[in-house]
């Protein structure tokens, strides 16, 4: 928990300016126009907060710019989270929704992890019954909105300035009395009035501060990207003097402020940062710069610019942000611009020709730092006319390692690079100026060196083994099974034959080889099998495979020789409670009928309920 700091007393007290009508500021928001940006010769200097950190809004205002995630996506993000911002707490709080059944697990999940950053804090409306659901949450801390600019006390909420402040005050002693440290969300204090009524109402909450001893926070929300970060632009606008009237001159110590952005104006993360630098402890920012509209501030990019102000990295693990954008695509499904800094998949490859030539010949020439050490990501060089043989080479070599397939290490010397090499040359000869794409050279590749590439054959081949891996895992796992009682897996086997057609044929074998129950097929087909109703199976080799290495075993395919059908055998160990064999299983699936259920059941679908 934050530790809680006095305010420093200032001579100035600050009044509520209660107008009768906004002021919309129209001299430097004519909205029929850009809004002008307005300086004067006041300049103010930067001054760092002793301490800064960064807290998160992915699985809030990041939910409000794309679909929302899933209670297991919101796990995982997280808990590379705390893996990035490591054991100093880098990452020092995340926000979370906390109204449906969907956030509440959510919830629930993130903090069975026990991690103690990031700190999980709660967003809700101001009003009584939601402090108490955010209590029953066991959340410390939530944040509240209290718009502050005319445009939402006048035009949005159709109240004064006084009334508004008012609401929010007695929405405060709510949170204060229910022992909740409120974040008071300083809504689109860029178009507000921040001497008429941002300041008072911040003294005000000061005040309250002081006397429950709770610190309350304060978020400087650039709701509409508005922020500029020149030293003598006027306020409201300007990040810097906004920085020094809520620090400097009311006196609201550094750690009890936040700043927010919005990218509305591509200044997003300079604004975030120039709050740092004014002041300001909390930079707020979303992974992959996810947020409403134009987005906050990228939470990676954050993350860059800490260690480079600090000089160190301070227990950051900076390749997890690899990780992270590899989930986002893979898993979440989600689009990240290939060139989209740090995390796209090419944003450390060059396709101008006389880079690609410079990084050849050193990587230092045109990498930003050592991608490979500190975002576990290669460097990568397209192809053009100054590539030559090696350099084609080089980039099939790197194709492979981003796509493992079973393949030796491709030499200059290889035809199909010569092959490649011959029309790239003719490319340029013709006159053409940029680097070769990826999706030429995928295309070339698989012209030149088919070799490189999984066959749709193998990739229905390989998911089809997946999902026999999981069914034959989850029948070893059920508890008719694991009884070991002839009539009880009798009974489940014969259901789970009928279940699923693509079963050709199951046996159960004790860890001699002897068969424990009768052999089950499909309707018939037992007579079939007769040679096999009596046989010792222990000389088998899905047997002595599981016997040898206690690990699951499946075969290529091969043709039955009793069905005459295209086979593939999957055997599972099936073990006590102490982990130890005591049986074997042994399944055969009609591989045409598997495949089938490819695009009908995903792997970690494929189970046994019956």
């Amino acid at each position: 928990m934050l530790r809680f700091t006095p305010l420093v007393q200032k001579k100035l007290r600050y009044e509520l300016v209660d107008v009768k009508q906004p002021n919309l500021l129209r001299e430097q928001f004519p909205y029929s126009e850009v809004p002008r940006i307005l300086f004067e010769n006041r300049q103010v200097t930067p001054s760092p907060a002793k301490e800064i950190w960064i807290t998160d809004t992915t699985f809030r205002d990041g939910q409000q710019a794309r679909p929302p995630y899933s209670p297991e996506h919101i796990e995982r993000l997280y808990d590379l989270m705390h893996k990035l911002g490591g054991p100093n707490g880098i990452i020092r709080q995340c926000e979370f929704f906390v109204y449906s059944k969907k956030d509440q697990e959510a919830i629930a999940r993130c903090m069975a992890l026990g991690h103690q950053y990031p700190e999980i804090t709660g967003w809700i409306r101001a009003n009584a019954e939601d402090f108490q659901l955010v209590k029953r949450l066991g959340l410390k801390e939530t944040g509240i909105l209290t718009s502050v600019s005319d445009y939402h006390i006048f035009l949005k909420l159709k109240k004064t300035r006084r009334k508004v402040m008012d609401d929010y005050l007695a929405t405060i002693k709510e949170a204060l009395s229910n022992g909740i440290i409120p974040r008071c969300h300083f809504e689109d204090i860029t178009r507000a009035d921040i001497y008429g009524f941002c300041l008072p109402f911040a003294e005000e909450l000061m005040k309250l501060s002081q006397q429950s001893k709770i610190p309350i926070k304060i978020r400087l929300c650039d709701t509409m990207g508005y922020g500029l970060t020149y030293p003598s632009a006027v306020l409201p606008r300007s990040v810097p003097k906004l920085a020094e009237a809520f620090h400097k001159e009311l006196g609201i110590p550094s750690q009890q402020l936040e700043w927010h952005g919005h990218n509305d104006f591509h200044k997003v993360h300079v604004n975030a940062v120039t709050a740092w630098l004014h002041g300001i402890s909390a930079l707020n920012a979303s992974l992959i710069g996810y947020g409403e509209r134009t987005g906050n501030p990228p939470l990676e990019a954050a993350i860059i610019e800490y260690i480079g102000l600090k000089g160190r990295n301070c227990g950051i693990d900076t390749q997890v942000i690899t990780e992270i954008a590899e989930y986002y695509r893979e898993v979440i499904k989600a689009d990240i611009p290939e060139n989209y800094p740090f995390v796209g998949t090419e944003c450390n490859t060059t396709r101008a020709g006389i880079h690609a030539d410079g990084l050849l010949k050193n990587p230092e020439i045109y990498n930003i730092f050592d991608t490979q050490k500190i975002l576990n990501r290669p460097i990568k060089v397209m192809v053009t006319d100054k590539s030559g043989l090696a350099g084609i080479a080089q980039w099939l070599n790197d194709y492979l390692k981003e796509n493992p397939i079973e393949h030796e290490p491709i030499s200059k010397r290889h035809p199909g690079v010569r092959h490649i090499h011959e029309w790239v040359t003719e490319q340029y000869a013709q006159g053409r100026t940029s680097s070769i794409s990826s999706d030429e050279m995928i295309a070339q590749a698989k012209r030149h060196v088919p070799s490189m590439f999984e066959s749709d054959f193998q990739k229905v081949k390989n998911a089809a083994v997946k999902i026999g891996k999981k069914f034959a895992a989850s029948i070893c796992k059920a508890p008719e099974i694991l009884t070991l009682e002839p009539k009880t897996m009798e009974a489940f086997i014969k259901k789970a034959v009928r279940a699923v057609p693509s079963i050709q044929f199951v046996a159960i074998t004790n860890r001699d080889g002897k068969q424990l129950i009768q052999i089950h097929t499909q309707r018939g087909d037992k007579g079939l099998f007769r040679p096999l109703f009596d046989l010792d199976f222990k000389e088998k080799e899905w047997f002595r495979n599981v016997i040898e290495t206690g690990e699951a075993y499946w075969s290529d395919l091969f043709f039955s020789r009793f069905t005459g059908r295209l086979i593939m055998t999957f055997a599972e160990p099936i073990r006590d409670k102490d982990g130890n064999i005591v049986a074997v299983l042994d399944i055969d699936f009609k591989f045409d009928d598997l495949t089938k259920l490819v695009n009908q059941l995903p792997a970690d679908q494929a189970s046994v309920k019956l």
